[in-house]
């Protein structure tokens, strides 16, 4: 199974809760347990300008490459810099490689991606660019598919997607998040909103009948799974106590759901911000494996 990657994802923010070098650091945990060989990844480069447009508005990209500090670009709660816009056109290039792989072989792992927080017109929530929707339009774009879902399992509602896809039938959006939490909710097709100190069992439960739900009502031909490590019981911006164990079997449902479904499915990372960033690798790399053991389970 090929990989999606960028060392240009590790971008040095100074001292900021969002660590971008667990990137680099589950890469290298790939690689060092032998996972996956080097030759196994994919590295991409800046996704192109008229594919971004496929979501966001030119005022807002004019406004990110041109590193202007406006209301469309201040709510990112980064800083903003050619080295990070670049980053994040990267992101959006990976997701689109995670889709094309996921529509040929069936699974498309990409170690980056799911920025759920952007809008068409602001960035917002460590967000620039929404890849998990220039995902989707690409693909759709190019006629490979028609109908897509996003199961989106990060501690906060993915509320860029949710907007972007409103009223449009052809993409299902579910999120199941923390619900007295950021950021101000908006409507997905599904939203599942969980007390403080959910835990396994509960969340695990919910997620399952969710899941079944969207395969029956709406026959994806697509899933862009947002598998955020946040929603960890040591996370420092949550409140939900999901174990490592609990998120292990979270991507199980929704990654070995779909390919019993043969439904095609692009995984992007998300958020994670636990105390101790190697809790994130470790949760981010679980992720990883469980794509890479259903690869070999449903292709042999």
């Amino acid at each position: 199974m090929k990989v999606i990657y960028s060392d240009k994802y590790d971008v040095n923010i100074g001292t900021h809760v969002f660590s971008m070098e667990k990137y680099r650091l589950v890469k290298e945990r790939l690689v060092n347990t032998q996972f996956v060989k080097e030759q196994d990844f994919i590295y991409p480069q800046e996704a192109q300008t008229q594919d971004i447009a496929l979501v966001h508005t030119k005022a807002y990209i004019d406004d990110m490459t041109h590193l202007r500090w406006t209301q469309r670009t201040v709510r990112s709660e980064l800083p903003l810099s050619s080295e990070i816009v670049s980053a994040y056109f990267i992101h959006a290039q990976g997701t689109i490689l995670a889709c094309n792989e996921a529509i040929k072989t069936g699974i498309g792992l990409h170690l980056g991606g799911g920025f759920h927080h952007a809008f068409a017109d602001h960035g917002e929530g460590f967000c620039y660019v929404n890849d998990v929707a220039v995902g989707i339009k690409k693909m759709q774009a190019m006629k490979f598919i028609e109908r897509a879902a996003v199961i989106d399992c990060d501690l906060h509602q993915g509320n860029g997607t949710a907007k972007i896809f409103q009223g449009d039938n052809s993409v299902f959006t579910f999120s199941i998040h923390q619900e007295h939490l950021y950021p101000i909710k908006e409507e997905s097709s599904l939203d599942i909103g969980l007390e403080d100190g959910t835990g396994d069992v509960e969340y695990l439960k919910k997620l399952q009948d969710a899941v079944e739900t969207i395969f029956s009502s709406h026959k994806p031909q697509l899933i862009v799974y947002v598998a955020g490590a946040d929603p960890f019981q040591m996370d420092q911006l949550g409140a939900l106590r999901l174990t490592k164990e609990g998120l292990k079997k979270r991507d199980e449902i929704v990654i070995k759901r779909s390919r019993e479904q043969k439904i095609p499915i692009a995984v992007t990372l998300a958020g994670g911000y636990a105390f101790d960033v190697n809790d994130t690798v470790d949760i981010h790399f679980n992720t990883s494996k469980v794509c890479l053991e259903m690869t070999k389970i449903y292709d042999n």
